[in-house]
């Protein structure tokens, strides 16, 4: 029988608990509640003995007690989900292992149960259980999904198949300690999850120290899972196929005494004797699972139990709380009230949180810390002259090539592979990571070139080593980042939010619409660059468009070199003219954009009047240098501009800048705009989408101002003739200017 808060000594309390508002009688406990079972000193119970699996199953009722209270404060949150996993999370904390990652976003309320017991939330202050009903989903507070800047948490979780790259970078990185991250049954089905650490074992088989646990409770958000069918036997080759040595599962159909129905049952309604030893099943497993992880088998540990386990409801209907779903509804009170702890309980559980893993996890887990980086210096640029044609991607690769060699963590990820984007030379300085040693294939098993062959893979694996202190790079086909982008942005948002400097996640997106003629409409996909333009106003994401082979030289120094940023560099793998020196290119990526070329005046030229050129590309320039010709002929004057970083050529205010880490508060000047960007006519040009031209077309006062872009996708022959297909020719371009002149 429960007690309410309000007929407790208040003197009686721990000072945590205040706001909790139930608690257990103290009444004769098992000697196993006479102390911790993590003894002061140490990170992990000693042995598994009856004190480690009654204070595990104390532990795990903490958990879904402090979930179910908090989700009730707001009467909004998803209990259900971490409810059914409350048992693996308690035993692994009492194991010691505390690096615990999700990919599940609806299991926040739990790991923030877990951040407060152990302490770790008073360093956002929030020092009490009416402190934490407080903030939970309020602004500046524990927000309705997991954040990287949550003290304590790793890592961000909202989108589904995100949280397995986490735990690989963490494991890549960190190769002493083990990093569990929780993965629900609903999620398993979305793309490349299983597939991606079956990928990342094959070529990193000695990191196996992350371990995937499978909450498998049988539901989804809203109706069964789509492996809630699969008998155990099933589940089991299911995962052996995907590489997996250790299955180890857990069922907790198989301890039932309870004549409960169905195949996903509830724990908490054993009788005490069999909650006990269910748990100690969980407890001895799941040590079992860790040890072999750690000791070079790739394991996954699977807890079976009913979604709901110990809340309010079960199944799907215990996944979210809705309006009126209170701590004074019966089901939600009596949820609380059967895992109500005492008073000494809860002491118990706090101290066992706060010394697992070696203290709480703001102080501990890996993440709350800045890894040393390996220091890179000037990076050696070659100058290509002026004039001359050259290869904007293959210039790139030299330096990434060398960023590799000096640090030696670093990785690069390349779906479609780097030789097909121009970029050969990576391959052959970093190699590419491959069981197979092959020279004609610049591949072999300690290369830093990472190649799923998914999008998804490679920016979960570079964004998350990113996150997690290292450099790192992704490179695609522009056509298909999207594929990749939704854990780019995720990581992007992360880093927004971070207290602690990280290496930016840079990526750089080859084979640009106008390349690919002849694979058609599939490869010609820029309008990805609206999606990367309209993050550019989020304050930490940036977009990046160098005009040649020096300038994207520049570019990938600056981005490398740059902390808690997002960034993307757009250039093309065709041998293209040079338009910058190096020192002019320092200058158009420092403040944004730069000119290439202004009519020399003369008494033939001019008399028309100004046309500014504003453009974002490389390519794309060839048409519009050649209509420059045919303008000037006509008596117009003409100035081309590169916008190369068009985050910095927007107005202050038309970004959060100031609500970011590490924040970039420069933009160009009033002065500097109109000195660029001042005509009679303004075109903005752009072999893309037209987003990377809005900050432009924001602040322009030319009287007539127009945009010139990417419209659809075409078999073409050359990038000339998709160009025409889309409007984009020399012909087209001046055939605009003499319409918007005679309006």
């Amino acid at each position: 029988m429960s007690i309410p808060a309000s007929k407790m000594k208040t003197e009686t309390l721990p000072a945590f608990t205040q706001g909790i508002k139930f608690f257990a009688p103290e009444s004769p406990e098992p000697a196993a509640i006479a102390g911790p079972a993590i003894a002061a000193g140490k990170t992990a119970i000693g042995k598994i003995d009856d004190a480690a699996v009654y204070q595990t199953l104390l532990g795990a009722d903490a958990l879904r007690y402090l979930t179910l209270q908090v989700c009730s404060s707001k009467e909004s949150g998803h209990p259900g989900g971490f409810a059914s996993s409350a048992d693996a999370y308690a035993a692994l904390v009492m194991l010691g292992h505390t690096n615990i990652v999700t990919e599940v976003g609806h299991h926040a309320p739990g790991f923030y149960s877990a951040m407060f017991l152990d302490g770790s939330l008073e360093d956002m202050g929030i020092h009490t259980m009416d402190d934490m009903m407080a903030r939970f989903r309020e602004r500046h507070g524990l927000l309705g999904h997991l954040s990287g800047a949550i003290p304590g948490l790793l890592a961000p979780a909202g989108p589904l198949g995100q949280g397995q790259h986490f735990a690989m970078a963490g494991a890549y990185l960190h190769p002493d300690k083990l990093f569990p991250f929780t993965l629900g049954d609903g999620g398993m089905g979305e793309p490349y999850v299983l597939s991606s650490m079956m990928h990342f074992h094959t070529a990193y088989p000695k990191c196996t120290n992350f371990l995937p646990v499978l909450v498998w409770n049988g539901y989804s958000q809203e109706h069964h899972s789509m492996v809630s069918i699969k008998s155990n036997e099933e589940m089991i080759r299911y995962w052996k196929g995907h590489g997996f040595e250790n299955v180890v599962l857990v069922d907790a159909k198989l301890f039932d005494d309870t004549n409960q129905t169905g195949d996903y049952v509830d724990s908490t309604l054993f009788s005490p004797a069999t909650r006990l030893a269910f748990t100690r099943a969980v407890l001895e497993q799941m040590k079992h699972a860790a040890d072999a992880a750690m000791h070079g088998q790739l394991t996954v540990f699977i807890i079976k139990q009913l979604k709901g386990a110990g809340v309010h409801a079960v199944g799907a209907k215990s996944h979210n709380l809705y309006p009126g779903d209170n701590a004074d509804k019966p089901n939600i009170a009596e949820g609380l009230q059967k895992r109500a702890l005492s008073p000494r309980a809860w002491q118990l559980v706090r101290e066992n949180f706060q010394r697992a893993g070696g203290g709480p996890a703001v102080k501990t887990v890996v993440t709350e810390f800045e890894l040393a980086l390996p220091e890179l210096g000037e990076l050696p640029k070659k100058e290509f002259p002026v004039g001359e044609k050259a290869v904007p991607s293959t210039a790139m690769g030299a330096l990434v090539g060398e960023v590799g060699k000096r640090d030696r963590r670093f990785v690069v990820t390349n779906a479609d592979g780097n030789e097909a984007s121009g970029m050969k030379n990576i391959n052959e300085a970093l190699q590419i990571r491959h069981p197979t040693a092959d020279s004609l294939y610049n591949q072999g098993p300690e290369g830093q070139v990472y190649e799923p062959l998914s999008e998804d893979a490679c920016a979960g694996f570079a964004g998350g080593l990113a996150l997690f202190g290292s450099r790192a790079l992704w490179l695609s086909y522009e056509s298909f980042v999207i594929n990749g982008m939704p854990i780019i942005q995720t990581v992007a948002q992360a880093m927004a939010e971070l207290r602690r400097k990280t290496p930016s996640i840079v990526n750089m997106y080859t084979a640009g619409a106008l390349e690919q003629g002849r694979n058609g409409w599939t490869h010609q996909r820029p309008e990805i660059e609206n999606y990367m333009a309209s993050l550019m106003r989020t304050g930490n994401y940036y977009s990046l468009f160098p005009c040649d082979a020096n300038m994207i030289q520049v570019a990938y120094e600056w981005a490398t070199n740059s902390f808690n940023k997002a960034i993307a560099i757009v250039a093309s793998k065709s041998a293209l003219p040079v338009y910058t020196t190096i020192e002019q290119a320092k200058q158009a990526i420092e403040t944004g954009a730069i000119g290439l070329y202004e009519t020399a005046t003369s008494n033939k030229t001019g008399n028309k009047g100004t046309i500014v050129f504003a453009v974002t590309g490389d390519m794309v320039l060839l048409p519009v240098f050649e209509a420059k010709a045919e303008l000037e002929k006509q008596g117009y004057k003409v100035r081309i501009v590169c916008v190369a970083n068009p985050r910095r050529v927007y107005r202050p205010s038309d970004v959060a800048w100031d609500t970011v880490a590490q924040a970039d508060s420069k933009f160009m000047s009033d002065a500097e705009f109109d000195a660029l960007f001042s005509g009679d006519i303004l075109i903005g040009v752009t072999g893309g989408a037209s987003g990377s031209l809005e900050p432009v077309m924001l602040r322009t006062r030319a009287p007539i101002r127009d945009v010139m872009c990417w419209k659809r996708g075409e078999t073409t022959a050359s990038p000339a003739e998709i160009m025409a297909f889309n409007g984009l020719s020399a012909a087209d371009i001046v055939k605009r200017i003499q319409l918007l002149d005679r309006a």
